[in-house]
């Protein structure tokens, strides 16, 4: 929706599902705003999610402001399709006053005064408050080495991998084993591909334990209550892998031993090419025995709370690994292997060049307090941990907009007040 107007009290900067709630809460506070959205509302979903693409958390966590999950299967895991629609009755729900395919090129202070300009692909806006709602996944991470591979070699990033279709004939080395890695190696795998998986530390977790999905007792332990401040890591826990796991056909662990039993090669950390030859680092075994032990820690844990709190349930397991790599393996030849294609899970780096604020840390990445930073008026939302594990999730977003749209109303009255207390002063003095 294009607007004639140029200011507003508050200008939002995209509009995925963070974006949009935080419209929805400027709405119901009566506060004028603009929502900029780069492609169209809720674009990711659509466009950066595989053919087979589902939740990795229960659908009872789907809880947007004034939209929460709907279904009959709330502890069920909505696929690609499911998910689309549940955000498309979202978009509808809000009414959010957006303007979509529109690029924010730099938001910057407007001279002297208070106010922010937002310099656009359709023209400059100003606005009294700016927040920065484009999430922290910008720029998709492919290694420089990624030059070296032979020509014909198709390569994607996880962004663009659809189904097992796309790929020609031959085997595929998907590098990286995190959420997506795992579960496109898997996706590959079921499909009958002869997959290679160049593991990293990222680490595992339960579907289910004791009777019910680990997340379920997790958020009976007020994990997810549990804000960035107050967590062992601090700040640190956003730099923190995702645990694997699926919501695939009900639910299940993913195993990358049970892979491996299975015909799936592993490897460890994919660190250069030599001629023909892949390099890796001999980590699986440590890979492999990191992952095992956060997943049997966080049972352990589960375990603590069933017993002191005196619930029945069914009795403990602990994982005991079905397979063991025989060697650590540093090299892998492409032609002998018949690799043809290359999925690059390792993840995205955020871009914020364009906010032109002193709000940054070394890597670049926005400092604050719940997405409130120093520069008034500044706020972000939608990052990972930005102040709890579901802030960037459909679990914790709704909290963390009702937060921030407190602040911006807070702030607000207190800029009008204190204009108001000038005006009087000088009609005193008239």
């Amino acid at each position: 929706m294009l607007t004639k107007t140029t200011h507003y009290s508050v200008v939002i900067v995209g509009g995925g599902q963070s974006g949009l709630s935080l419209s929805h809460c400027l709405q119901q506070r009566g506060i004028d705003h603009l929502v900029i959205e780069k492609r169209s509302l809720v674009h990711s979903w659509r466009t950066q999610r595989w053919d087979s693409f589902c939740l990795v958390t229960p659908n009872w966590q789907c809880d947007l402001p004034g939209w929460p999950y709907k279904g009959t299967d709330p502890h069920g895991f909505m696929v690609k399709d499911e998910i689309n629609a549940w955000l498309a009755g979202f978009v509808e729900q809000v009414q959010a006053p957006a303007m979509e395919g529109v690029t924010v090129n730099k938001v910057s202070r407007a001279g002297e005064s208070d106010r922010y300009t937002v310099d656009t692909s359709a023209g400059q806006f100003t606005a009294d408050q700016v927040v920065v709602a484009s999430g922290g996944y910008h720029k998709p991470v492919i290694p420089r080495m990624a030059e070296r591979l032979p020509a014909g070699i198709v390569q994607y990033h996880s962004a663009q991998y659809r189904n097992p279709a796309q790929f020609p004939e031959g085997a595929v080395l998907v590098v990286g084993c995190g959420q997506s890695g795992s579960q496109i190696a898997e996706d590959l795998h079921l499909a009958g591909r002869k997959v290679f998986l160049a593991t990293g530390n990222a680490p595992r977790c339960a579907r289910f334990y004791r009777g019910k999905d680990a997340v379920d007792w997790l958020a009976d332990m007020k994990y997810y209550d549990m804000p960035v401040t107050a967590h062992p890591l601090r700040e640190g826990v956003r730099d923190n892998t995702n645990h694997y796991l699926t919501g695939r056909d009900g639910g299940r662990d993913i195993d990358l031993r049970a892979f491996a039993n299975e015909g799936m090669e592993l490897y460890g950390l994919l660190t250069g090419m030599e001629g023909d030859a892949l390099q890796f680092q001999p980590n699986l075994r440590e890979h492999l025995d990191h992952a095992d032990k956060i997943y049997n820690g966080i049972n352990a844990s589960i375990d603590k709370y069933i017993e002191a709190n005196g619930i029945d349930a069914p009795p403990p397991e602990r994982y005991v690994p079905v397979w063991e790599p025989k060697e650590e393996r540093t090299t892998l030849s492409l032609r002998a292997s018949d690799i043809t294609s290359v999925v690059w899970c390792i993840g995205f780096l955020p871009d914020f060049a364009w906010v032109d604020a002193p709000v940054f840390n070394g890597k670049g990445e926005p400092v604050h307090l719940r997405g409130v930073t120093h520069q008034a008026g500044l706020y972000f939302l939608g990052l990972p941990w930005l102040h709890t594990w579901g802030s960037g999730r459909f679990s914790g977003v709704a909290r963390d907009a009702y937060y921030l749209a407190e602040q911006i109303d807070g702030r607000r009255k207190n800029v009008q007040g204190s204009a108001l207390s000038r005006e009087e002063s000088l009609a005193s003095m008239s």
